[in-house]
């Protein structure tokens, strides 16, 4: 039986792009490289839905979340940090770290801000700089309605950063179109690649604050990246085999459209909260992603059993909750280069796994509503 990853983070990952990653490694500055770059620059553009250069980091999501607080921000800067979920919390931990005054806007996990909510603290604290969010809670599975709280920030003196690491590449997030700032996001979870890349878009009045911040840099110093960047190529060495991958994945989304991927995302995850429902079970996201499905562990089950029997007699993997989540609910991700009949397979694995620990569910009905939902992607 061959292992199979469900989890929101890393993902299957595209065969195409595995392929290529196994080939002879070429040099960062060669002449072949740099076509590839080139290539990448371009299809990183229709992904983000920008006209901005985007840079690419060897590094994790995290670490592209740490270099744009450093390139954004100086010392004392207030800044307005949404904390919905472990990685929300990331963003002011961060900022913490390197002296900046956090403002909080604590959301119950679960649950997404409004923008009425985000309207309300910006006009409250008229100095901030720059507000730092999710498009994604990956913890949580929720997604935040960044379009709406663009809406109000692109008409501010302050800049709105996105966390799009487990949103980008599954849902519609156009950066130009709905005035977004900054955009960040990693190679592990849409993108359909191995974790080591991050990418980092930053609008023009972004780049503008850039070059006012005084925090201390060096690796993650954008200005060197983006001019390295502009002569296709990176301020220091990549992940070379990862990048000959990433080019993989951007013919992909361009071959079939973006469109019709998000599409496709939408209508499994779609199905899986169906088939959730269909248990009899709760789902815990008020406001739920197309990343994932997180799902609230039945009463009198042991959330841990659960992902550890699909581990052992399955070779199924999902992950369970983060801090204060843990053994409360169970998350199955849809992301990465995943099918219909994958979806099928781990909600059938789930269902016997539940009536194993005690579950009152009812068997085979909520593969029967993946089934009808999913239709003919089957």
């Amino acid at each position: 039986m061959t292992p199979r990853l469900f989890t929101p983070g890393p993902v299957p990952i595209l065969p195409k792009a595995l392929e290529v990653m196994s080939h002879p490694i070429i040099h960062h500055r060669s002449t072949d490289f740099i076509q590839v770059f080139s290539e990448v620059r371009e299809g990183l553009k229709y992904l983000f839905d920008t006209q901005e250069e985007i840079l690419i980091l060897s590094s994790s999501g995290t670490g592209a979340m740490e270099g744009t607080v450093l390139n954004l921000c100086s010392p004392g800067d207030e800044v307005i940090v949404v904390r919905a979920g472990k990685f929300g919390e990331r963003w002011g931990q961060i900022a913490q770290t390197y002296g900046l005054k956090v403002i909080p806007l604590d959301i119950s996990w679960g649950e997404a801000p409004t923008g009425a909510q985000i309207e309300a603290l910006i006009k409250k604290y008229p100095t901030v700089k720059a507000i730092f969010l999710q498009a994604c809670e990956t913890s949580t599975g929720v997604d935040f309605p960044i379009e709406e709280i663009a809406r109000f920030t692109r008409t501010q003196d302050l800049l709105l950063v996105v966390d799009a690491i487990s949103y980008l590449g599954v849902s519609p997030l156009k950066m130009d179109e709905w005035g977004i700032d900054v955009v960040v996001t990693g190679s592990q979870k849409g993108l359909m690649l191995p974790p080591g890349l991050s990418f980092v878009a930053l609008s023009k009045r972004a780049w503008a604050r850039q070059k006012t911040s005084t925090l201390p840099k060096y690796y993650f110093n954008f200005s060197k990246e983006l001019k390295a960047v502009l002569e296709n190529q990176t301020a220091y060495t990549p992940a070379i085999s990862l990048i000959l991958g990433l080019r993989e994945v951007l013919k992909y989304y361009k071959a079939e459209g973006k469109e019709t991927i998000f599409r496709r995302h939408k209508k499994y995850a779609q199905a899986m909260r169906e088939a959730v429902k269909a248990l009899n079970l709760e789902l815990f996201a008020k406001n739920p992603s197309n990343s994932l499905v997180s799902i609230c562990v039945p009463q009198g089950v042991d959330g841990k059993k659960i992902i550890t029997l699909l581990r052992d007699e399955y070779q199924m993997t999902i992950i369970g909750g983060q801090d204060q989540l843990k053994g409360k609910i169970i998350r199955i991700g849809c992301m990465g280069y995943v099918g219909a009949q994958d979806l099928i397979s781990v909600f059938e694995a789930l269902e016997k796994v539940l009536k194993t620990l005690g579950a009152n569910i009812p068997v085979g009905k909520g593969v029967e509503k993946l089934k009808a939902v999913l239709g003919k992607e089957r």
